[in-house]
């Protein structure tokens, strides 16, 4: 077993943990749903999602709209709502269109009930994320190869270091 195996990831437990609060108040609302179309009381849910997430389903000219994120609300006007450990889809009106969106929970970065002040904002939990992870693992420390003058790095003594974004390696 390596040191990297014992290394208890708490803040993907955490993650996980209150996207379960996610699904239980969509599941709160689908069981007290009187046929209305919309929330009981004056609940209602700012739901942000990553529109390019792996898995989100959302016609093409939402996605054009909303490059990278969207937010949804659901409140008054909705159908179809449905909830599993994985994803969530409803169906909303776009300029009175009925459009379906699926939604795995993973790719919800806010989650929010204004109507009685509650919020959760989320890290993101993709093949992104991981691709950092292992980005940051290969790239070299720096104490790869001796300096020859002494300096504790190779390469030029003017050369101090440099700042690398993770950006420039997350899928667009």
């Amino acid at each position: 077993m390596t040191d990297e195996d014992d290394i208890l990831r708490y803040d993907k437990m955490v993650e996980n943990a209150l996207r379960s609060v996610v699904r239980t108040a969509i599941e709160e609302v689908i069981e007290n749903d009187d046929g209305s179309g919309g929330m009981l009381g004056d609940h209602h849910f700012y739901i942000t999602f990553l529109t390019d997430y792996t898995g989100v389903k959302i016609p093409d000219y939402l996605r054009d709209r909303y490059p990278g994120e969207m937010t949804i609300v659901l409140q008054y006007q909705f159908s179809d709502l449905y909830v599993d450990d994985e994803r969530m889809q409803v169906t909303l009106s776009f300029n009175d269109v009925p459009e379906k969106l699926v939604v795995p929970l993973a790719a919800i970065s806010i989650f929010a009930d204004p109507s009685v002040n509650f919020a959760l904002q989320f890290q993101p939990l993709n093949e992104a994320m991981d691709e950092e992870d292992a980005i940051l693992q290969e790239l070299p420390d720096g104490d790869d190869e001796p300096d020859p003058n002494g300096t504790g790095g190779g390469g030029s003594s003017d050369k101090m270091g440099e700042v690398i974004s993770l950006d420039h390696f997350r899928k667009k």
